[in-house]
């Protein structure tokens, strides 16, 4: 896999375009000010975690004797649920009963931005090839940079795009998301044959 094509996947997963009408309805009550800081900070807080599960999600594998074909399968069926998600469900509806106040870490940074697909395709890079750590970073600081600048220019594409726009985009992109999480599951089903053979 090149960075290009780990800086897509990341960008896929983090699905920033289906979060935009998430992020609009949580931060709608705040003025425009106040709302950039608290998704400058979500995005802060999403990177961190992320970076977390980059550099100590290989030794949380090891402590828990989790297989690499395992982890494919896993990271595989994690990223087909959110898929359909993305194609078939209203994406306001998944987390609909936010907690009162101003959001903090839930829902915004975990899990709309860094979810549990984001964290289990990290470790999946990781675990792969880890002497590529340098790339993995630099794929996963792309793809959130883009989710960011995206996140944060929510109300022009929602202006621009309306909401059948929008919906579109997402489920164009949960089906792109569908073949890459299938694709990820044959691997691992083809990693775990290879040890049987073995």
């Amino acid at each position: 896999m090149t960075i290009f094509s780990a800086a897509l996947l990341m960008f896929l997963v983090l699905d920033p375009v289906g979060n935009i009408p998430i992020f609009l309805s949580i931060l709608g009550g705040y003025s425009p000010q106040r709302a950039r800081q608290i998704l400058l900070r979500e995005l802060a807080i999403a990177l961190g975690v992320l970076l977390i599960f980059l550099f100590a999600g290989r030794y949380l594998l090891d402590a828990l004797h989790i297989s690499e074909p395992s982890l494919s399968i896993a990271g595989g069926i994690i990223l087909f649920l959110i898929a359909l998600k993305m194609i078939f469900a209203d994406v306001q509806e998944i987390f609909r009963h936010s907690p009162d106040g101003e959001p903090f870490v839930v829902p915004l940074a975990v899990p709309l931005i860094a979810g549990p697909s984001a964290m289990a395709t990290v470790l999946l890079l990781m675990a792969r090839e880890p002497d590529r750590w340098p790339e993995w970073l630099a794929a996963v600081l792309a793809a959130w940079l883009v989710s960011g600048a995206i996140l944060l220019l929510a109300g022009f594409f929602s202006r621009i795009l309306g909401r059948r726009g929008l919906t579109a985009l997402e489920r164009l992109m949960g089906m792109l998301l569908t073949t890459v999480a299938v694709q990820m599951f044959l691997q691992g089903i083809h990693q775990f044959w290879n040890q049987l053979a073995r």
